[in-house]
């Protein structure tokens, strides 16, 4: 197989790991507790499959700079509503943590409107994400934030682009695994 056919391959790793989060915590009334479940059947999951899918547009064994730009933004974006999903499913215990991040007010701010820095910062200070996975946040942000096109911004190459890509399906498989399901049901499970 080659590189390409294996990015691919990822790809449809991530669009059907998504598929399968979305589907059940849309849905999750009943099972997660009452705010969490709320929130999540309002939350536009099925942006994260659509999203997953538009991963294809970037395969290529070399993207030029728009696509570059436009590739690692889908990732980004793809990474923040992952962490947001995941903060989201314990939301009662994220609103309870001293660590949760607050607005200028000092009021708790909601899972679904964090930035991905906050994200990132409540994660790192929770130690939700171990060291490795945090520089991999860091630089998927670093090089999302080239899509604010004025100041020039290190965007990478398309090898460190597929990096990454492998990088998040695990990150999501992992996600999945600390989830709770009911008995039976069938996790998230790549090939590789």
């Amino acid at each position: 197989m080659d590189k390409l056919q294996r990015i691919v391959g990822v790809i449809d790793e991530i669009v059907e790991a998504n598929t399968k989060l979305a589907h059940f915590w849309s849905q999750a009334h009943g099972w997660a507790p009452p705010s969490a479940s709320e929130l999540m059947s309002k939350s536009r999951l099925d942006w994260q499959v659509s999203l997953s899918k538009v991963l294809k547009n970037w395969v290529s064994s070399h993207l030029d700079d728009g696509e570059l730009i436009l590739a690692w933004s889908n990732l980004g974006v793809l990474l923040e509503g992952t962490l947001k999903l995941y903060l989201s499913v314990y939301l009662e215990d994220y609103l309870k943590d001293e660590l949760v991040p607050r607005g200028k007010k000092g009021k708790v701010l909601q899972a679904d409107i964090l930035t991905l820095e906050q994200l990132k910062t409540f994660c790192k200070k929770k130690a939700l994400l171990d060291q490795v996975q945090i520089d991999f946040v860091e630089k998927i942000q670093n090089r999302r934030n080239a899509i604010h096109a004025y100041k020039n911004r290190p965007l990478g190459d398309t090898s460190e682009w597929h990096e990454c890509l492998d990088w998040y399906m695990d990150l999501v498989v992992e996600i999945n695994s600390r989830l709770p399901y009911p008995e039976g049901y069938c996790r998230i499970q790549i090939s590789r």
